[in-house]
């Protein structure tokens, strides 16, 4: 019998490192596969259709919306934001182990359809700190920017429907703390045994 995959949420606000966090997670750990979300936004340089994210129109995501063929989406600053069911039974039904990220919201609503899910927040280690690794990526204005601190505060407050929250301080810490909740997730997977 094929062991039913893990389901890993890692969400944060905007410039909190989830992304770099996630990436060391599939260099890591070769079963894990990414869950690529559906997105109405468009491209930014280096992205790929179907591997960043699936580029929808807006009228396509809403198709979906309507069928039910998503397990969770947003919309955030105006575009759309999911993941598709399809994507997430297929992994699962297969034993692959599967990692998402994905925005607070989505991971609790994850969590309300598969809860087994394990939820990890990834929490900066301030709110200044946070301002200035968006503005150091010099992808967005300035009003972007203040578009994605107004919900920080939101995002913080429910964490506490997390699983776990790491504070990313220091990169390598905060990637080694995650890797040894993985660890001890996947033990009590193989063991059959769930723990707090």
């Amino acid at each position: 019998m094929i062991r039913r995959g893990m389901l890993l949420v890692v969400s944060a606000p905007s410039g909190a490192g989830k992304t770099t966090i996630v990436k060391e997670i599939l260099k890591a750990y070769p079963n894990f596969g990414f869950s690529v979300s559906a997105t109405t936004r468009s491209k930014r340089p280096g992205e790929v259709d179907g591997k960043d994210y699936f580029f929808l129109p807006r009228s396509e995501f809403e198709k979906k919306i309507a069928a039910g063929e998503l397990v969770e989406h947003e919309e955030i600053y105006s575009n759309y934001y999911g993941t598709l069911k399809s994507e997430v039974e297929k992994a699962l039904s297969n034993g692959k182990d599967i990692v998402f990220d994905v925005d607070v919201n989505g991971g609790l609503s994850i969590k309300n359809k598969f809860p087994e899910a394990v939820l990890i927040f990834i929490k900066p280690p301030s709110i200044e700190t946070l301002r200035n690794r968006l503005k150091g990526r010099g992808s967005e204005t300035d009003e972007q920017i203040d578009r994605r601190m107004e919900r920080v505060e939101m995002e913080l407050e429910k964490s506490a429907g997390f699983d776990y929250i790491v504070t990313n301080d220091e990169l390598k810490r905060a990637v080694n703390e995650v890797f040894g909740i993985i660890n001890k997730k996947r033990k009590e997977l193989s063991s059959g045994t769930e723990t707090d």
